[in-house]
C-alpha cells in the first residue's frame, strides 16, 4: 500500500532499492472467498494449505536467579542480660503499653488500606444496555481493564454483520481471480435460496447494522459482481439486497429483507481520535462469524488511490478507488473483515475495516479502516435512494516533478499542474486558470495530482479550502468553495462504457508531446 503520508513502502517503480523484499507488500481488500467443504462436510479455512505443527518442543522450566548460589541468613537471637530485664512487678503496665501500640498499628494498617483501596478499586462494573429490547447485562470490568474487551464484544457483536455473497460459476470464476491466487483457496457449492439453484456463494465479508429494519453497511469489493446475498445478525439468517454503493469509495448498503427489532450499533466520532487509544476489530475473519480482535489506533490519515489495476489484483472492483484519512490500526484484519467494525473502547463505531498491508496476504499488523463519519455520510445518501456525491474543486490535474519541470521551464517542481478547469466550477469561481501550479492544501504541501485529489475527496461539498498557486513564479493563496460531482457522475459512466481512462492525458500530452504521465480529476 502506497502511503501519501509515509511510512508505508515505496510504490511500484520508485526507489526499488528501499525494499529489502524485492517488492512492495500488497494492498488487500481482505474479502474471504469460500472454501472447498472437506470430505466429512467440514470447513476449512486455510483449504490444502494447513498443515498440523511440525514437532513439538519442550522447554525446561528454570525458577527466578536459577544458577546462583543461593545463600540462607540467620536471624541472630538477641542476648537479654539481666541487668536489662525489665522488674518483674512492672509487667502488667508492659503488656498494655504493648497491646495499645499493637492496637493502634491495626488501626493504621487498616485505614491506610482502605484508603489505598478507595483510591485504587480493584474492579468496578459495567451496564450494557440493549437498545432495542432495553435488558440490561452487568459486566464487572476490574481497574486494569481486564474485561473491558468483554463489555465492549458483549455490546456490539449483536450489531455485526455476516455476509454471504452469491454469484453464476462464471462470475464467481471472473470475480475471484485475484484472491484464489492471493490465498490459495477454492470455490464453494453452496447455493442461494433466492430462487436461482444456479447460484453459488464466492465470497465472504462483514458489515454493520445501521437501522433496526436491516439497512447494512458494509465494502463495496464485499458485494461487487454479486447476483444474490444472505446476511447473519445475532444469529437469524435473512436474505438481502443491495440497496446501492458508491465504488469509488469501496462503500455499499444491504438490506436485509422482512428484517425488524435489529440491534443498531451506536456512531462514534472519528474526527476525535488519539493515537495509542485502544480499539477492537469485529467481524468475520476467514468466514468465522462473531470474532473479534483488539488493538491500537497506529495512525490516522492515512491516504490511499488503489488504481484499477491494483483493485483488480487485490480482488476488488477493477476502478480507481480514494482512502482519504483512514484510520491505521494493529488489531487483527483479515479476509472476511472487510466491512466489519472497528469499535472504541466505549462500543461506538469508529471505522469500517477495509485494507490491510502485507506480504503474505494476511495480517502483519497493519490494517485500515474508511473513517465512520466519511462512510455514514455515504450510506445515509444511498439510503435516501440518492447517487453519493462528494467535494470537487473542477480542475483537471497533472503531477509535477524534477524532470517535467526542468523539460517544460516549470516555476516550481513539485504539485499539482491545472491542466483544465471545468466551466462553472468552484476552481473557475476562484479564478483558478490553466498552467497554474498549486502548492498547498490548508497550509499542506501538495507534492502530486494525488495529494491533491485526496485532500479534496476529504472535504465535503460546500466546504472553503486555502489553496496556495504558483502563477508564473509569482505564489498567492486562493480561497476555494467546493462544489460536488453529481454533475459529472453520468460523464464518468459513459467514459468506463467506452474503455477511457480515467486518468486522461499526460504534460506531455498537453505539451505536444505524448508520454507517460497521467492526468487527474479533483
Amino acid at each position: 500500500m502506497t502511503d501519501m503520508n509515509g511510512g508505508i513502502p515505496t510504490p511500484p517503480g520508485q526507489n526499488p532499492d528501499q525494499n529489502p523484499y524485492g517488492g512492495d507488500p500488497t494492498p488487500l481488500q481482505p474479502t474471504q472467498p469460500t472454501a472447498p467443504a472437506n470430505a466429512q462436510g467440514g470447513y476449512q479455512p486455510y483449504a490444502s494449505a494447513q498443515q498440523p505443527y511440525g514437532g513439538q518442543q519442550a522447554y525446561g522450566h528454570q525458577p527466578y536467579g536459577a544458577g546462583a548460589t543461593q545463600q540462607t541468613y540467620e536471624a541472630e537471637p538477641v542476648a537479654v542480660h539481666a541487668q536489662h530485664a525489665a522488674p518483674k512487678a512492672s509487667g502488667g503496665k508492659t503488656f498494655l503499653i504493648a497491646f495499645a501500640g499493637a492496637l493502634v498499628a491495626c488501626v493504621l494498617a487498616f485505614g491506610v488500606w482502605g484508603v489505598f483501596n478507595a483510591m485504587n478499586p480493584t474492579s468496578h462494573t459495567e451496564t450494557i444496555t440493549n437498545p432495542t429490547t432495553g435488558e440490561q447485562t452487568t459486566i464487572n470490568v476490574s481497574a486494569e481493564d481486564s474485561t473491558l474487551s468483554e463489555a465492549v464484544a458483549a455490546k456490539c457483536l449483536p450489531s455485526v454483520v455476516a455476509i454471504d455473497v452469491y454469484a453464476t460459476p462464471q462470475q464467481s470464476m471472473s470475480g475471484m481471480g485475484g484472491l484464489e491466487e492471493l490465498f490459495g483457496y477454492g470455490y464453494g457449492s453452496d447455493q442461494g435460496s433466492q430462487g436461482n439453484q444456479d447460484l453459488q456463494m464466492y465470497s465472504q465479508g462483514s458489515g454493520v447494522v445501521l437501522t433496526e429494519d436491516g439497512y447494512i453497511i458494509t465494502n463495496n469489493h464485499v458485494v461487487e459482481g454479486g447476483e444474490a446475498y444472505k446476511v447473519t445478525v445475532a444469529g437469524e439468517t435473512y436474505d438481502a439486497e443491495l440497496v446501492g454503493a458508491d465504488p469509488s469509495s469501496d462503500v455499499a448498503v444491504l438490506k436485509a429483507k422482512d428484517a425488524s427489532g435489529l440491534t443498531v450499533m451506536e456512531v462514534g466520532d472519528s474526527d476525535n481520535l488519539t493515537i495509542g487509544e485502544w480499539v477492537m476489530t469485529l467481524g468475520s475473519p476467514f468466514g468465522l462469524e462473531q470474532s473479534v480482535a483488539t488493538g491500537i489506533v497506529s495512525a490516522t490519515s492515512r491516504s490511499q488511490i488503489m488504481d484499477a489495476q491494483e483493485s483488480m489484483q487485490s480482488g476488488g472492483t477493477g476502478e480507481v478507488t480514494i482512502y482519504p484519512n483512514m484510520i491505521q490500526t494493529d488489531a487483527a484484519i483479515n479476509p472476511g473483515n472487510s466491512g466489519g467494525a472497528l469499535v472504541d473502547s466505549e462500543g461506538k463505531l469508529i471505522g469500517i475495516n477495509t485494507l490491510i498491508t502485507s506480504y503474505s496476504g494476511n495480517y502483519s499488523g497493519v490494517g485500515f479502516a474508511i473513517p465512520v463519519n466519511y462512510a455514514i455520510n455515504l450510506a445515509q445518501q444511498i439510503i435516501a435512494g440518492e447517487t453519493p456525491t462528494h467535494a470537487q474543486l473542477g480542475v483537471s490535474l497533472s503531477t509535477v516533478d524534477a524532470s517535467t519541470a526542468q523539460r517544460y521551464g516549470l516555476a516550481t517542481d513539485t504539485g499539482a499542474y491545472v491542466a483544465a478547469v471545468s466551466k462553472d466550477s468552484g476552481a473557475a469561481a476562484a479564478g483558478i486558470q490553466v498552467g497554474d501550479i498549486i502548492t498547498a492544501f490548508d497550509g499542506q504541501a501538495v507534492e502530486s495530482a494525488s495529494d491533491l485529489m485526496l485532500d479534496v475527496r476529504s472535504k465535503q461539498p460546500g466546504d472553503t479550502v486555502t489553496l496556495t498557486v504558483n502563477r508564473g513564479g509569482q505564489t498567492s493563496d486562493v480561497q476555494v468553495t467546493l462544489g460536488d460531482d453529481s454533475s459529472t457522475q453520468k460523464e464518468k459512466a459513459e467514459a468506463q462504457q467506452h474503455q477511457q481512462s480515467y486518468d486522461g492525458y499526460s504534460l506531455e500530452d498537453l505539451f505536444g508531446q505524448r508520454g507517460a504521465e497521467q492526468q487527474d480529476a479533483a
